[in-house]
């Protein structure tokens, strides 16, 4: 009995070491100052050292995959925001096509609702679509469980995040979490100005195009996020080639038609192409698209239907202004690269 105590106690002693050690290597989820609140519970999800480093590994590796071809960072590049420049909409293994563009992973803690229609409202769950998606990653997690169980890396990965090698879809999807949850973009020029830091300041252009911004565009891009995290209609006429209604495929809701979720601005100087089908290519295109809309469009939403006549040097500025959410520590940040 003394040695089954002993061993008892040795078991107890390794437990609490390794608890201890967990709990030592947890990472502080700052709120930027010129940030509301998050939305994310991270009390459900403590951040730590070893889920983030766990889930950057999942992350960047296609044996996520059926075929393990592609992995997330396929079609979200961390130089591009997280979104993916190379397509209008999504490519996933055997060239197969989705039909929709790629949204950037940025300020994710701060969203309630996921993917242009809105389909996912946590975001532990979100990437449980495009893993088992047939136009995109087109696995199962039994076989993706089976994967991970079978790789000396990953199991050494989950028990220095978990404190044991058990593989479960909650832990993969929560360390995963861990990983896009921390892409926090919030040094950009126009952060360094609003929060007054070391004389930066706005140019005339650039000022004229902030004005210009607040009058026309902010009530469904809000600031600081440059998101309302809402749905809105533009009044983009449906693609013929993907037929699609956006937020009404989720609610089957009549008035739901042609909503789909209003993204952020942030860094969008690189998250091209843009509009939930990736129509445009850059920018003055949008903007021209905006300036030259018919605000008849029986579906277009309430906050676009003032006609906005932007002169050629007003849509200057404001593109003026919009190049300065670009955040270049955000895009070359070395904690977001390819795990070495």
């Amino acid at each position: 009995m003394k040695g089954v105590a002993i061993l008892f106690l040795i078991a107890l002693f390794f437990l609490i070491s390794l608890r201890y050690k967990i709990g030592a290597d947890k990472i502080e989820f700052v709120t930027p100052a010129n940030f509301p609140k998050p939305v994310y519970d991270f009390s459900k999800n403590p951040l730590t050292e070893e889920g983030f480093q766990l889930g950057r590994n999942l992350f960047y590796d296609p044996i996520l995959s059926r075929d393990s071809t592609i992995s997330c960072a396929s079609c979200h590049l961390q130089f591009t925001g997280f979104a993916h420049v190379d397509h209008e909409v999504s490519h996933g293994i055997e060239g197969r096509k989705g039909f929709r563009n790629v949204p950037p992973l940025i300020n994710l803690a701060w969203n309630k609702f996921f993917h242009w229609d809105g389909g996912v409202n946590n975001l532990e769950v979100q990437g449980i679509n495009p893993v088992t998606h047939p136009n995109e990653m087109d696995n199962t997690l039994d076989e993706i469980i089976l994967r991970l169980q079978n790789s000396d890396k990953y199991q050494q990965l989950f028990i220095a995040a978990y404190g044991d090698d058990e593989v479960t879809t909650s832990r993969i999807f929560k360390s995963i979490t861990q990983f896009v949850v921390a892409l926090v973009s919030s040094n950009s020029k126009y952060d360094q100005v609003k929060r007054e830091e070391n004389g930066v300041t706005f140019t005339v252009q650039e000022k004229n195009g902030y004005r210009l911004f607040k009058n026309h565009c902010a009530s469904c891009h809000t600031e600081p996020l440059f998101t309302n995290d809402f749905f809105a209609s533009n009044g983009l006429a449906l693609d013929s080639n993907y037929l699609d209604y956006g937020r009404f495929t989720i609610t089957q809701n009549e008035a739901d038609k042609y909503l789909f979720k209003i993204p952020t601005l942030r860094n969008i100087e690189y998250t091209y192409p843009y509009m939930h089908d990736g129509r445009f290519t850059t920018l003055k295109e949008v903007l021209n698209y905006y300036n030259g809309l018919s605000h008849d469009v029986e579906y277009l939403s309430k906050q676009l239907k003032k006609p906005i006549n932007f002169s050629e040097n007003e849509i200057k500025d404001l593109l003026a202004f919009l190049l300065t959410l670009t955040d270049k520590t955000f895009l070359f940040d070395k904690r977001f690269f390819y795990p070495k």
